[in-house]
């Protein structure tokens, strides 16, 4: 799909009638439906065709709007697969042993670092939570709208970045006046267990 050509019919709907060029909205209609006749029809009485052509722009732009949406839906769900395929079949594993993953200077970590590392305990779980509701909504309707998938997928998108920024933050921090480096690698990773991936990048002998 012509995402510009979109944006074009976007922008002429936008004006205020009294500035639309009919003309060019007639060229429009004719290049999305390919109709001559249809086309004709409208030149031929311009002045009394413009509802038609409203009309019609509209209804070609809603179509066009909904499969932009739906390729961004199963964008977003593709992201999803990858960050269930990291967290969620690990994230009962917090529940069973929710100490994995903590510094061995956590207890002496100010609290609001602590707090990171608590709160990612949470946020796995939400996590799981939400992606067992997407696996239902899917299971009870194999034709699933975009608009029932969207909040779930935009809510693991948006927690799955917290989860990162925090592990981000609880691994590498390091107390001002210690001068002692992480109990973490800074070239690691986190996985949703809490452990960290070491970096493949070998430091300069």
């Amino acid at each position: 799909m012509d995402h510009k050509f979109t944006e074009q019919i976007k922008q002429w709907l936008e004006k205020p009638e009294t500035e639309r060029d009919y003309n060019v909205g007639a060229l429009y209609l004719l290049k999305l439906s390919g109709n001559q006749i249809m086309y004709r029809n409208i030149i031929a009485q311009i002045d009394r065709r413009h509802d038609v052509v409203d009309y019609q722009l509209q209804k070609y732009y809603n179509f066009r709007v909904q499969a932009l949406t739906h390729a961004q839906v199963e964008e977003m769900a593709a992201q999803v697969e990858t960050i269930v395929a990291e967290h969620i079949p690990l994230a009962a594993n917090a529940d069973q042993n929710p100490a994995k993953g903590r510094r061995a200077d956590h207890d002496s970590l100010p609290d609001e670092i602590k707090a990171k590392y608590v709160e990612n305990l949470s946020l796995l779980q939400r996590m799981r939570e939400l992606h067992l509701r997407l696996r239902s909504l899917s299971l009870e309707n194999s034709t699933c709208p975009d608009s029932e998938r969207y909040p779930f997928l935009k809510e693991l998108i948006s927690l799955d970045k917290k989860l990162h920024a925090n592990w981000e933050a609880y691994d590498h921090y390091v107390a001002p006046s210690s001068g002692a480096v992480p109990s973490r690698s800074p070239g690691g990773k986190r996985s949703a267990t809490g452990a960290t991936k070491k970096s493949t990048k070998k430091s300069a002998e």
